[in-house]
C-alpha cells in the first residue's frame, strides 16, 4: 500500500448497477452509478477535488491559503473534506433550506459556517442569490479564494473522468443519460464527454417542477436539495441536454423512499427526480436501450427531514 495515500485517492471508480424492481415493465433497461460510495457519500467529491486541485496547480490557490463558497449542502461537505485534507481553511455559506446532517457534516469536517435564513425553509432564486452575495462579500474581505461553483469551469474535467467512467462500464452501450441540474456543471462534463464518445446518446436534463426555468417555466420554491437554482444558471446552455424533464418534489421523494424499500439503494431527493426522469425516457425509448442515471448522494444526508415522513 502507498503510505502517501489519502482520503481523496478513494474518489471516483463507483459501481454502475441496474434497477431490478423500480423499472416499467416493457421499458429501457436502467443502469445507476452509485457516487454514493465516495467519501462524504456524493458525486460533489469529484468537482470539489477538481476545484481545488486546478487553482493549487496554477498558483490561484496558494499553500495554507484560505477557500470561500456557497452551498446547498453536498458541495460544501466535499469541500469540507478536501480542504481538511489540503489544509486549506474553510468558509462555506450555506441556509436553514438544507439538510442538518449536511449541515453539522461541513462543521464536523472543521469548516466555518454562515447560515443565510430561507423562507420556509425552501429553495428559492433569492435565498441562492443572497448565499452567492454572502460569500463573495466574505472573499473579498478576507481576500479568500472563492471556487464559485455556479460558474467554475475546473470541474468540468472531474465530469469527464465520470463520463469516461460510465462508457467503459457499459462497454459503449448507452442510449440516454439522465441527470438533474444544480450547477449545470454535471449534466454538461458528462454529456460532453459521452457525446465525444457517440453523439447518437440522449440528454435528458431533469429540474424542479415548482421551479421549471430552464424549460421556460417561472421561478418557485421547492425542497430538492442541490438542483433548481431558481434561475438559469451561468454554466447552462441550450445545447446540454436533447429535453429537460419536470419532476415534482412530491414525486422525488416519493421515488426516493421507493427506492430504498425495492432496490435497498438509500437515496437522497434529487437521486428520485433522476429516477423518475429516467423512467419516463425508459418506456419511451423501449426495452431494447440502455439508460443511465445517477444516485446523487446516500440518503444519510437526508435522515431528519425524511424521518418527518415516515409514520411512528
Amino acid at each position: 500500500m502507498n503510505s502517501a495515500m489519502t482520503i481523496l485517492d478513494t474518489i471516483g471508480d463507483t459501481p454502475l448497477l441496474p434497477l431490478r424492481n423500480v423499472v416499467p415493465p416493457n421499458g429501457a433497461r436502467i443502469l445507476v452509478k452509485l457516487e454514493s460510495r465516495n467519501p462524504t457519500g456524493s458525486m460533489k467529491d469529484r468537482m470539489a477535488l477538481a476545484m481545488i486541485e486546478a487553482p493549487e496547480e496554477d498558483g490561484r490557490l496558494k499553500p495554507g491559503g484560505s477557500v470561500v463558497e456557497y452551498t446547498g449542502g453536498s458541495t460544501g461537505v466535499s469541500l469540507a473534506l478536501v480542504c481538511a485534507v489540503k489544509n486549506h481553511p474553510l468558509h462555506l455559506v450555506s441556509s436553514d433550506a438544507f439538510s442538518k446532517e449536511k449541515l453539522d457534516h461541513m462543521r464536523l469536517l472543521g469548516a466555518k459556517l454562515m447560515i443565510v435564513p430561507s423562507e420556509n425553509g425552501k429553495q428559492t432564486e433569492k435565498l441562492t442569490r443572497d448565499m452567492i452575495r454572502e460569500a463573495h462579500r466574505i472573499a473579498a474581505e478576507t481576500g479568500a479564494y472563492i471556487t464559485a461553483q455556479m460558474e467554475n469551469t475546473d470541474q468540468l474535467r472531474a465530469y469527464w473522468t465520470l463520463a469516461d467512467e460510465i462508457w467503459q462500464q457499459t462497454g459503449g452501450r448507452i442510449d440516454g443519460f439522465v441527470q438533474s441540474v444544480g450547477t449545470a456543471a454535471a449534466l454538461r462534463g458528462i454529456s460532453e464527454r459521452l457525446r465525444q464518445h457517440d453523439g447518437r446518446i440522449r440528454m435528458v436534463a431533469v429540474e424542479p417542477a415548482e421551479s421549471a426555468v430552464l424549460s421556460g417555466g417561472p421561478s418557485g420554491a421547492h425542497k430538492i436539495d442541490g438542483i433548481g437554482a431558481g434561475y438559469v444558471v451561468p454554466l447552462w446552455h441550450d445545447g446540454i441536454a436533447d429535453e429537460t424533464e419536470r419532476v415534482s418534489t412530491a414525486e422525488a421523494k416519493a421515488m426516493a423512499f421507493r427506492l430504498a424499500a425495492e432496490e435497498g439503494l438509500f437515496c437522497g431527493t434529487s437521486t428520485g427526480a433522476n429516477v423518475t426522469a429516467a423512467l419516463r425516457l425508459a418506456e419511451r425509448l423501449g426495452p431494447n436501450a440502455v439508460i443511465v442515471t445517477i444516485m446523487c448522494d446516500s440518503g444519510m444526508k437526508y435522515l431528519t427531514t425524511f424521518s418527518r415522513d415516515l409514520e411512528p
